[in-house]
């Protein structure tokens, strides 16, 4: 199905929110290239102050972030105008909190900030478990407010400055061009697999490279996106990829931690060993190694959670921006996802 060519025009930097932690000087770094690169108005720019720690108290949230945030919003008279929020690295990644499974209350800064805009309006969230997205799968429908009351939260993130220049960067040449990656699990029968498969069938036969076999697919050429199940594969052995990955690149996978941290590992660190708690893949390692964009979660987001590769690489590959891309195809909110991008990064129309 073809997207309405109205959804297809990139929104613009009068629509993009900047946060920065003004306790990291490499938040104020991002933010300052980010608002050059971008012509980001500087009424645009919002500061707070907290400690850039990863992981943050939901009460430090509350007051050192969501309300300053709310606040800026207002008084500069912008709320309904702004559609995306970028955070940025050195401001906090994760808020904790009790409960296990579905009703666990840990979810991400950024998928937290997004239901900023509902409760400024009157309905505020609770917690525990997550928010339905009304978003979701709503590939026909522009995104406005107050159609859709929340805001599309990105992170500019990644082991250091240069990897998020380079994210900024990239965005700026990203052309509707390359490879689409697929690589399913062998010899599996859950929504996971079925879920890469549609996303095979929706994408022209000549820009696809499907494996679904158990073999792990490494070392492609002029990779425009790519998903699969990361670490989750088991035949994947090797933390690098070897792509090569063509500005605007973005990568989704089907990985329960691999927004846990963006501290740099070791050289010598491969999956399987810990490493930030965990021994599974790592989004920052797709931004470091060349991507554009990337999904990730701050801890168990659950399958059905992940998003969904069936609805992010159409909407890539139609033209919708990487924002609206991403959060067509995560179903909750208050919840485990992150998305590390420029929101107006776009391929245009194929």
């Amino acid at each position: 199905m073809l997207m309405p060519a109205a959804l297809a025009i990139c929104q613009s930097a009068d629509n993009v929110l900047v946060v920065v932690n003004q306790a990291s000087p490499l938040s104020q770094q991002i933010a300052e290239y980010y608002a050059l690169r971008r012509h980001i108005p500087l009424a645009n720019v919002c500061r707070v102050n907290i400690q850039p720690n990863e992981e943050i108290s939901h009460d430090e949230y509350q007051s050192r972030i969501a309300d300053p945030v709310a606040a800026f919003l207002r008084s500069h008279g912008i709320e309904e105008k702004i559609l995306y929020i970028v955070t940025t690295a050195g401001l906090p990644l994760r808020v904790r909190g009790h409960g296990v499974a579905l009703l666990s209350e840990i979810a991400s800064v950024d998928s937290e900030l997004s239901l900023l805009y509902s409760d400024m309006h009157g309905h505020p969230h609770n917690t525990p478990s997550g928010i339905p997205n009304p978003f979701f799968g709503k590939i026909n429908a522009p995104f406005r407010h107050p159609d859709f009351p929340i805001y599309l939260v990105t992170r500019l993130a990644g082991y250091d400055l240069s990897d998020v220049k380079g994210i900024i960067d990239r965005a700026l040449q990203a052309r509707n061009r390359g490879l689409f990656v697929i690589d399913l699990r062998g010899s599996d029968n859950t929504d996971g697999n079925k879920w890469l498969m549609q996303t095979s069938a929706q994408l022209p036969k000549q820009r696809v490279v499907l494996d679904q076999s158990s073999n792990v697919l490494y070392n492609q050429s002029d990779v425009i996106a790519y998903a699969s199940w990361g670490s989750n594969d088991t035949d994947r052995k090797l933390r690098h990829l070897g792509f090569h990955w063509l500005p605007g690149a973005i990568a989704t996978e089907y990985v329960s931690t691999n927004g846990r941290t963006f501290a740099r590992p070791p050289e010598s660190w491969n999956l399987g060993s810990i490493f930030g708690g965990s021994g599974q893949s790592l989004t920052a390692d797709y931004i470091h190694d060349g991507a554009t964009g990337a999904s990730g979660h701050v801890a168990e987001p659950y399958l059905q959670y992940t998003p969904r590769p069936d609805i992010v690489l159409p909407a890539y590959y139609r033209g919708r921006n990487l924002a609206e891309s991403f959060y067509l195809s995560i179903h909750s909110l208050s919840w485990m996802n992150i998305v590390i991008g420029d929101p107006l990064c776009t391929l245009g129309k194929p």
